[in-house]
């Protein structure tokens, strides 16, 4: 276990101190009242020993044995109510950091991490993380209090005993401590392999219909026996190993309770010892020993619990996006846009995108083009700032994006990407998700303009439709929508990334007039791929290896001849 990950999961702790003090307090009333009990049961076998028993002052002791049980009892139930609101408020907290860490990650983590193996940190992890800290603070706490307090009762009564007790004892502690350490590497290939199973399992879910398609269900019912066989295996390791620890433990332990009763059986007999005086030595030997079997199974258990708060704390340690400089707002912009010798590539030893310059005034209508590969949704990163230049300047409105808040630049963005995104909820929150101030009668506006309309009133409860329940939509049904969400914002700047790719053609044509009408006075990028849908554009770029290296209007690039005239006559000639 790293120190450092144990001194981070303190600081959380320390979050709640009242809830911290009130374990403690409750801890130790609890662990008074169970040691107090043994005393009155030694002085009632004592009371019973004499020659003339005295019922009165049995009565008594048996009277305040049940007050102490029930002391016991409540404070026992009010530390455990304190342990567990730590413990829900502490993976409460890890998981509200994480998930906002989620949010501050930049687009290129997201593109290299698996998404599965990421939801397996923050929920798997997480529970398991919680488990093991909410045993910890239920047996910690109390176990060590029971063997402080045990320790200093029997050294005040019969010191030989007491410290041939301590002397002994930590020998379970040394067993569990080796065994701990051992199982520590299995915890880890244990939650390694959950992770990858999670992601696996969420990549198999997510493109269900490609793997039916090419009939490759075995292969991946083979990769997840793979994957379930090492976790499996990592699973069993761990548990085998943490589990000789309670066994271990407890030889030692009976070892020690067999010295007591033999030493304490012939200090009885020399008269050293009463009968209750040996019982309650027994009782507390019994006491001392059991909280070492506990604390032992908190280790190992605690050692998978770090395990998986150390790889929460490394989603959470990821390197965030590079903060908004001046936090810089930019107002409604007009729609100038500059790129300056703009350099980029996603790893430093493969360039993609060199010396790129563009000027795009206010209200044009640039298209971009070109084979696979060529940089097309690259410059769209770069223009939204999903990712920042490595050198040169995007400027909008002669400001460099990198000076400006990205959610002022993004606010002024209207984007429909080829991969359309709803949310779970009504059709209703899914439209007015980029304006949620906008009245009814704008949302049905910008469905009728999108052509959404006809359809979401075909639904059971029509913009009240709760998605991913009863309704199910197309994928061309879902771009609408995306499509309608975007006229309702109206921004002044748009990226049309293939944004008709899943419509019919007749709904394309319908839908292309109200593009036109949005795009009137805005500056508008458009990606496509089928070049009919981009004839009337102000300005065409052609990109070839993150190069533009044709640029006109269409009738221009015909004339010409060159990379656009091959793609086009691929298309219709």
């Amino acid at each position: 276990m790293k120190t450092s990950t144990l001194k981070r999961i303190l600081r959380y702790v320390g979050r709640y101190p009242i809830s911290l003090a009130g374990s403690l307090l409750f801890s130790v009333a609890t662990v008074a009242a169970t040691l107090f009990v043994p005393v009155l049961f030694g002085d009632a076998i004592d009371c019973i020993m004499e020659k003339v028993v005295a019922w009165s002052s049995l009565q008594a002791i048996f009277l305040k044995i049940l007050l102490a049980v029930g002391v016991a009892a409540v404070s026992q139930w009010l530390t455990s109510v304190c342990n567990n609101r730590i413990s829900c408020n502490v993976v409460r907290d890890i998981r509200k950091d994480a998930f906002d860490k989620i949010g501050a990650l930049p687009l290129s983590y997201i593109d290299t991490h698996s998404h599965g193996d990421t939801v397996s940190r923050v929920i798997a992890d997480a529970d398991q993380f919680s488990d093991g800290l909410l045993m910890g603070f239920t047996q910690f706490f109390t176990g060590l209090m029971t063997i402080l307090g045990t320790i200093a009762f029997m050294i005040a009564t019969n010191p030989k005993i007491g410290v041939i007790v301590v002397l002994v004892t930590p020998a379970s502690l040394f067993v569990a401590k080796f065994l701990a350490t051992h199982t520590h590497k299995y915890f880890q290939e244990q939650t390694r392999a959950r992770g990858e199973q999670t992601a696996f399992t969420e990549e198999a879910i997510s493109g269900m219909k490609t793997v039916q398609a090419f009939a490759h269900e075995d292969e991946n019912a083979e990769k997840f026996d793979e994957i379930n066989a090492r976790l499996e295996k990592a699973t069993m390791n761990a548990t085998f190993y943490s589990s000789l620890t309670n066994p271990c433990t407890r030889v030692i332990n009976n070892l020690v309770y067999a010295l007591v009763a033999l030493v304490g059986a012939f200090d009885v007999v020399n008269g050293v010892f009463t009968v209750g005086g040996l019982t309650k030595f027994l009782s507390y030997a019994n006491q001392y020993t059991k909280p070492f079997n506990e604390i032992s199974g908190v280790i190992t258990e605690l050692k998978s619990a770090f395990v998986c708060a150390g790889r929460i704390f490394e989603l959470i340690d990821e390197k965030e996006e590079i903060s908004d400089k001046d936090n810089a707002v930019l107002e409604r912009a007009q729609g100038n846009i500059t790129l300056q010798s703009v350099a980029f590539s996603y790893t430093p030893d493969k360039p993609l995108i060199e010396g790129l310059s563009l000027d795009v005034k206010k209200g044009q209508r640039i298209a971009i083009v070109g084979r696979t590969g060529a940089g097309k949704t690259t410059l769209i990163n770069l223009l939204m700032r999903f990712y920042d230049v490595d050198r040169g300047q995007v400027c909008v409105e002669n400001q460099d994006i990198r000076g400006l808040t990205r959610k002022s630049l993004r606010e002024n963005y209207g984007m429909v990407l080829q991969e359309t995104w709803l949310k779970s909820g009504t059709v209703r929150e899914n439209l007015k998700l980029g304006k949620p101030d906008a009245t009814d009668e704008e949302m049905i506006e910008a469905c009728k303009a999108a052509h959404a309309h006809s359809f979401i009133k075909r639904m059971e409860k029509g913009y009240d439709t709760v998605l991913g329940e009863n309704a199910s939509l197309s994928e061309g049904q879902k771009q609408l929508l995306c499509i309608a969400r975007i006229m309702l914002t109206k921004p002044p700047m748009l990226i049309l990334d293939e944004a008709t790719s899943s419509i019919d053609t007749r709904t394309e044509h319908k839908i292309s007039d109200a593009f036109a009408k949005l795009m009137e006075g805005r500056t508008s990028f458009i990606v496509a791929h089928r070049l009919s849908t981009i004839v009337n554009a102000d300005c065409i770029l052609v990109m070839e290896k993150g190069s533009v290296v044709e640029q006109g209007t269409h009738e221009q690039l015909k004339k010409a001849g060159g990379a656009y005239a091959a793609l086009y006559n691929g298309q219709f000639v």
